[in-house]
C-alpha cells in the first residue's frame, strides 16, 4: 500500500465568509461543508474554530480554518512569501488566461504566466496573505526523460 493522493490540505484564514467568497467566486471550487467546533476533535483542547472546505475536480479538498479566539494570524517572518504556497492544476492556458482574467477584472494582483519549463503558472495571494499558483502542465513526455535522466 502506498499513499494515494492527497485528502485535504488545510490553512488558517482571518474570515471564514471572505476566504468562502474568493475561492468560489475567482476559483470556482464548490463549497462543500463547514464545520464549528469548540474542541480540537484530535487533541480536545479547547479552540472554537469554523473549518471550512472545498472540493475541487479530482475529489481532494482544500480547507481553511478561522480561530476567532486566537491570537492574529501570522505568516512565518522567516520564510520568503514566494516559497509558501498552494498549487493548483488547471487543465490548460486558456483556462489559465481566464482565471487571470477574472482575478485582475476582480482588483486582484497576479503574477505570470511564468514559464517553468515544466508548466506555466500565475500566482496572487488569497484574502488572507497566502499565495496561491494556478499551474498548467506543459512537459512534454521526451522532455521529461531529459529532466529524469
Amino acid at each position: 500500500m502506498s499513499v494515494q493522493g492527497l485528502h485535504h490540505v488545510a490553512y488558517r484564514c482571518h474570515d471564514a465568509k471572505e476566504t468562502t467568497d474568493f475561492y468560489t467566486k475567482y476559483l470556482d471550487l464548490d463549497f462543500n461543508m463547514a464545520l464549528a467546533e469548540n474542541h480540537v476533535p484530535s487533541t480536545g483542547e479547547w479552540s472554537p474554530h469554523i473549518h471550512i472546505f472545498f472540493q475541487m475536480g479530482d475529489g481532494s479538498y482544500v480547507a481553511f480554518f478561522e480561530l476567532p479566539e486566537s491570537d492574529a494570524m501570522r505568516l512565518d517572518q522567516n520564510t520568503p512569501e514566494w516559497v509558501q504556497h498552494l498549487a493548483l492544476n488547471v487543465d490548460d492556458m486558456e483556462i489559465l488566461e481566464r482565471y487571470k482574467k477574472r482575478l485582475v477584472d476582480g482588483g486582484v494582483e497576479v503574477v505570470g504566466p511564468t514559464d517553468h519549463t515544466i508548466c506555466q503558472s500565475i500566482y496572487f495571494f488569497d484574502p488572507n496573505g497566502h499565495r496561491v499558483e494556478l499551474a498548467v502542465d506543459t512537459a512534454t513526455p521526451d522532455l521529461m526523460k531529459t529532466l529524469e535522466g
